[in-house]
C-alpha cells in the first residue's frame, strides 16, 4: 500500500481506479512520410471523426440552449469539410510528404491569417473558427480524448491541476473524486468537486506517479489522504467511514422543507452557487432557497467564440424557469486572473489578479457587456432574477454599469421584448476598497454579495491559488471578518441585504459569527445546504453574539 498526503478540499470517501487526465499535446511533431496515401487516409479518418463530434455537440447544444447555440457547431462542421481547406491539406500531404499534424497546423495558420486580414468583420471572425476546427482534428490525430477521460467506468481523476476551461468539458458522470498536484481550497477543481458533492484532494505535489495509472485507490477528502493499492484494514476502515457519511447525509435529508431559523428566531436564507444550467437539479434536490451565485463566465469558457445573445438567453432562461419562483442571482462575466479565455485575446499581465478582469473588462469592452445584459434582461421575464457585478472598487463603476442596464432596458422596451422591471441590481464585495466604501456603494444597489475568496486574497495580500502559502491564507483572519461586519452595518443602515457567496459561507465554524454580524444570506455548494441549515437550527444567536463581537471588535466594540 502507498499513502499519499495532500489537502482535503471536498469531503467524502471514494474508491476506484486511478486515471491521469489526458491533456492535448502542445509540441508539434513534424516529419516526412513515406506512405503519403496512408497519411492522407489518416487525416480523412480524423476529419470524419471531427465532423461526427461536432454533430453530437450541435445536437446537445440544441437540446440544452436552442438552435442558435447549435449553429456554432454546425458552422464548424462546414469548416471541417470545406473543399479549399481540405485541398490545401491534401497538397501538403500528397505532394510535399508532410505528416498530417504538420499539414493541418500549416493550413490552419494560412487560413486564419487570410480571414484575419479581410475587411469584413464576419470573415475576420472565421479565423477563430478555422483554428478551433483544426485544433479538434489535431487532438484526434494525437489521440487526445475529448473531455480528458477515456474510461468505461467512473474513475478517480488525477491531474497536475485543471483550468476552468478544462473542468467545464469534463464528463462528470465518470468522476468519483479529484486528486491534483497543485491547486488550493478555492481552485476551480475544488469548487467543482464541492458542487458535484464528491471528494477532492489538492496539493499532493509529485507523490502521484504515472505508474499508478489504473491501480485501485481510496480517497479520503476529509483527511487529504490517498491510498494506492490499499490493504484490507485500510479498505475496511474507510468503507465504514463512507457508510457513516452516507448515513449522516440521509439524516440531513430530514431537514428538507424546514426553515433556516435559529433557536431564538433569527432567519437566514441559504442559497446555492452554480456554474451551469445542469447544476439546477442539485440546487433543487438539496432544497436550497435559490441560487445566490450563477457564475456566468462558464458559458464563455464552454464556447470557442463569444457566446451570442440568444445562446446566453436560453441558458439563463433555463435556470430561471427551472427554479420557478426562487431567486436566481447571476454574476456578470468574471474572467481574467486565473480564468483566461483565448478568444478574448487579453494581453499577458505581470499581475493578472490585479489587472484587467471582471467588470473592468465589461466596462472597457461594452459590446460584450451589452450582449450579456440584453440576454439577462430578456431572461428576467421567466423568473426571479438578480444581477450582480464582480470586482467593484468605486462608485463610478457601479453607476456606469447601471447606466448600461438602463440603456438595454430602453432598447428592449422599444423592441417590444418583455423583461422584469424589478430586477435587483447588486455588487460583489470582494475588494477591500468595496468594503471600505460600502456606505456609499449601498446607496447605489439593492444588495451586496461578499466574495470571500478574493476578499481574503486582497485583504491579506495572499495569492489564493498558491498552495505553498498555507497558514498565511487565513479566511478566518480578523481583518476579513471585520470587513464583513463593516459591510453588514453599512448595508443595513441603507436598507439593503448582504450575502456571502464565497467558500467561507459553508464553513460551519463561522456560521455563528455570520449570524451575529447580520449576514442575511449564505450561498454555498449544493451539498452544503443541509449541513448549514442544521447548524443554523442548532444555534441560539443571543447566547453567542456578545462574545463573538467582543472577540472580533475588541474593547468597546470599536474598529
Amino acid at each position: 500500500m502507498i499513502s499519499v498526503q495532500g489537502k482535503g478540499v471536498s469531503t467524502g470517501v471514494a474508491c476506484g481506479p486511478l486515471y491521469f487526465y489526458q491533456r492535448a499535446k502542445t509540441t508539434l511533431r513534424r516529419y516526412t512520410v513515406e506512405d503519403t496515401a496512408s497519411e492522407w487516409q489518416r487525416f480523412k479518418d480524423a476529419q470524419q471523426k471531427c465532423i461526427e463530434q461536432l454533430g453530437e455537440l450541435a445536437e446537445k447544444a440544441r437540446e440544452e440552449a436552442g438552435d442558435d447555440a447549435a449553429m456554432l457547431f454546425e458552422t464548424h462542421q462546414l469548416m471541417a469539410e470545406d473543399l479549399d481547406y481540405e485541398d490545401a491539406i491534401q497538397a501538403l500531404i500528397l505532394e510535399e510528404a508532410n505528416n498530417a499534424e504538420a499539414a493541418v497546423t500549416d493550413t490552419a495558420a494560412q487560413f486564419a491569417d487570410m480571414f484575419a486580414s479581410m475587411d469584413d468583420s464576419y470573415m475576420q471572425a472565421r479565423a477563430a473558427d478555422v483554428k478551433d476546427v483544426s485544433d479538434r482534428i489535431l487532438n484526434i490525430l494525437y489521440g487526445v480524448v475529448q473531455g480528458g477521460i477515456d474510461s468505461d467506468v467512473p474513475v478517480i481523476l488525477a491531474a497536475d491541476d485543471l483550468a476552468p476551461s478544462e473542468t467545464i468539458q469534463l464528463d462528470k458522470t465518470k468522476i468519483l473524486a479529484f486528486v491534483t498536484e497543485g491547486g488550493s481550497s478555492s481552485s476551480h477543481t475544488a469548487i467543482l468537486a464541492r458542487t458535484m458533492g464528491i471528494p477532492a484532494i489538492v496539493g499532493v505535489g509529485d507523490q502521484m506517479k504515472a505508474e499508478f495509472e489504473g491501480r485501485t485507490a481510496i480517497v479520503d477528502g476529509q483527511t487529504g489522504q490517498v491510498f494506492v493499492d490499499p490493504d484490507e484494514d485500510t479498505t475496511t476502515h474507510l468503507m465504514e467511514k463512507r457508510r457513516k457519511l452516507l448515513e449522516y447525509q440521509k439524516m440531513l435529508e430530514e431537514l428538507k422543507g424546514k426553515e433556516n431559523v435559529t433557536l431564538d428566531g433569527q432567519q437566514i436564507r441559504v442559497y446555492c452557487n452554480i456554474g451551469s444550467p445542469e447544476d439546477v437539479h442539485a440546487v433543487l434536490s438539496n432544497d436550497a432557497g435559490g441560487v445566490g451565485l450563477f457564475r456566468s463566465e462558464f458559458l464563455y469558457l464552454n464556447c470557442d467564440d463569444y457566446p451570442t445573445e440568444d445562446y446566453q438567453f436560453e441558458a439563463y432562461k433555463q435556470v430561471l424557469s427551472e427554479m420557478g419562483n426562487k431567486e436566481v442571482i447571476i454574476r456578470t462575466l468574471d474572467i481574467g486572473a486565473d480564468k483566461q479565455i483565448g478568444y478574448f485575446e487579453l494581453p499577458k499581465e505581470e499581475n493578472p489578479a490585479l489587472g484587467n478582469r471582471a467588470l473592468r473588462i465589461c466596462l472597457n469592452r461594452p459590446e460584450i457587456f451589452r450582449t450579456q445584459l440584453r440576454a439577462l434582461f430578456r431572461a428576467s421575464a421567466y423568473g426571479h432574477l438578480g444581477i450582480m457585478f464582480p470586482m467593484v472598487t468605486s462608485v463610478w463603476e457601479v453607476r456606469e454599469a447601471k447606466k448600461m442596464c438602463n440603456q438595454v432596458k430602453e432598447e428592449l422596451k422599444a423592441e417590444g421584448i418583455p423583461y422584469d422591471e424589478h430586477v435587483q441590481i447588486g455588487i460583489m464585495v470582494e475588494t477591500p476598497a468595496a468594503a471600505v466604501m460600502s456606505d456609499r456603494l449601498a446607496k447605489e444597489v439593492d444588495f451586496f454579495s461578499c466574495g470571500t475568496n478574493d476578499l481574503t486574497q486582497y485583504t491579506l495580500a495572499c495569492d489564493r491559488q498558491n498552495n505553498d502559502l498555507g497558514r498565511f491564507f487565513n479566511p478566518h483572519h480578523p481583518a476579513v471578518l471585520r470587513l464583513l461586519k463593516m459591510v453588514c452595518d453599512n448595508a443595513h443602515k441603507n436598507g439593503i441585504w448582504v450575502g456571502i457567496c464565497g467558500e467561507l459561507g459553508a464553513d460551519l465554524e463561522l456560521t455563528e459569527t455570520f449570524l451575529s454580524i447580520g449576514i442575511d444570506e449564505l450561498s454555498v455548494s449544493p451539498r452544503s445546504v443541509l449541513p448549514v441549515r442544521k447548524k443554523v437550527r442548532e444555534t441560539t444567536v443571543s447566547d453567542v453574539k456578545d462574545s463573538i463581537l467582543e472577540d472580533l471588535l475588541g474593547e468597546g466594540n470599536q474598529f
